[in-house]
């Protein structure tokens, strides 16, 4: 052997050796058979412990809704509406737009206490609350950013800033996907994806098989999955076989785990095109199905988001969110609010009933929020040219909800303040949250770890605790 064949097989070595003991430590994670370690493993699915949930539908509310005129009734607040807020509630306290002298602001619309649990909520969602008792109730969280990007990568990530894996990633590189036809981590839009827009289903510095497949409502569910015109079904297979065996020949030189992704995401797509036309079939739905969400086939919307997430779950998808936009109301509430409302109560509350009918929902977790919350301080004055007023972003105390999936139904947990400024009891940080989803799915938290740059990464840092008074 030439010394130059000798170099070439030591860097050899060192590469596929160093794949090799990689795979052997993502595979012992969570017991996962090293040879699929850097593929999304089908139907081998270990937990830490006994999974209450299957699968989580993540509804986000792009923007933030004011949670003082949803969920989080303010008594006190009311007799203090109109007048200037006392400085000591805001000392030290930073707000993104408005100064630190501003007036209070009650909500002008009614709460009522639903269903055998009492929840409060308010008259802007009729229809979520007739499953009121499905519902835990969560009035104390609170988040490190101020500002929509990065307190949306926050919330999904565990980090202000972009590079850090989804927590759809985080789920699907631990649990793995149960359906081989389909993407394990699938998101659906309803308006433009504002803020951190794409990088909230980024796989980060996982491998790029984990992060999360957009599904789009009109043309093309996914972009370019149709055959071009000319080609048959059996070309496209042909094409891939010859270029599956070629970057197979590369895989077994390199090493590198996102050829391993592209072999995968290859046969996932020609799967997918028989898979996705039937799933995206909303019309052969029920006339009555289709009239309890609001859908309307063919047409981009929540509502359609809402039961095409419910037929994802029934084939098996393991994570689905669906992201809403034009929730960022710093003016014209009065109006604005009512409208998105309207928007997202009915699907939402269809929803939850048709899994519980279906008896899907107690293996399905749904979750509902935002990057963070609104202030009890107006941002703006009403004026002659008809502007209203609005509310400014909050980060200290705001309010998420869940349902199904080993949640307690009808509980409330937590608290804010009178005035709804800071948390009065129960304070729950984004971190907490996210270590109770993982744990609802039968992961610790502070086992499902990654090794990046030299140290091991989670999705919690190194914080969170379990909320265990929302657990059934």
């Amino acid at each position: 052997m030439s010394d130059h064949d000798s170099k070439i097989s030591r860097r050899l070595f060192g590469q596929t050796s160093s794949l090799g003991l990689g795979t052997i430590a993502l595979a012992s994670l969570l017991n996962q058979d090293s040879s699929n370690a850097a593929e999304l493993s089908i139907g081998k699915i270990t937990t830490h412990h006994q999974p209450t949930a299957k699968h989580v539908i993540y509804l986000h509310m792009i923007g933030a809704p004011s949670q003082l005129d949803l969920f989080d009734e303010k008594p006190e607040l009311a007799k203090w509406h109109g007048k200037p807020c006392p400085p000591e509630v805001t000392n030290g306290r930073d707000f993104a737009f408005i100064g630190k002298t501003s007036t209070l602001a009650a909500s002008p619309w009614k709460f009522h206490k639903h269903g055998e649990s009492g929840q409060t909520i308010s008259d802007l969602l009729p229809h979520l609350s007739t499953v009121a008792d499905e519902l835990a109730v969560i009035r104390s969280v609170h988040t490190e950013e101020i500002n929509h990007a990065p307190a949306q990568m926050f919330l999904h990530s565990g980090f202000g800033r972009g590079g850090r894996p989804s927590f759809g990633s985080w789920v699907t590189y631990g649990l793995g996907s149960e359906n081989e036809d389909l993407p394990a981590y699938v998101v659906l839009v309803s308006g433009p994806a504002g803020g951190a827009g794409t990088s909230l289903w980024s796989s980060g510095f996982l491998p790029s098989v984990y992060q999360g497949i957009q599904f789009r409502s009109q043309g093309d569910a996914v972009l370019f999955l149709s055959s071009p015109d000319g080609h048959t079904s059996d070309d496209r297979r042909r094409v891939l076989d010859s270029l599956g065996k070629l970057n197979q020949e590369h895989l077994t030189e390199t090493g590198d785990p996102e050829i391993a992704t592209r072999i995968a995401q290859y046969e996932m797509a020609y799967r997918m095109q028989a898979s996705v036309p039937e799933l995206m079939g909303i019309e052969n739905e029920t006339a009555e199905t289709l009239t309890a969400y609001g859908a309307q086939p063919g047409k981009a919307s929540f509502a359609n988001n809402c039961l095409l997430a419910r037929r994802l779950v029934e084939r098996g998808v393991r994570l689905i969110e669906l992201y809403d936009s034009d929730w960022d109301h710093h003016g014209g509430i009065a109006t604005r609010l009512p409208a998105k409302c309207k928007d997202v109560d009915q699907p939402m509350a269809a929803l939850i009933s048709d899994l519980k009918q279906r008896d899907l929902l107690k293996d399905t977790l749904i979750v509902w929020g935002s990057e963070f919350g609104r202030t009890p301080l107006s941002q703006g004055a009403a004026a002659a040219d008809g502007k209203v007023p609005g509310r400014d972003h909050h980060k200290d105390a705001f309010t998420v909800w869940m349902a199904g999936g080993g949640v307690r139904g009808g509980v409330s947990y937590g608290a804010s303040d009178d005035f709804g400024m800071d948390i009065a009891e129960n304070p729950v940080h984004v971190h907490d949250l996210n270590a109770t989803l993982l744990h609802l799915l039968g992961i610790d938290h502070e086992r499902l770890t990654y090794r990046y740059q030299g140290r091991e990464f989670r999705l919690t840092d190194v914080h969170g605790k379990v909320i265990k008074s929302v657990l059934a």
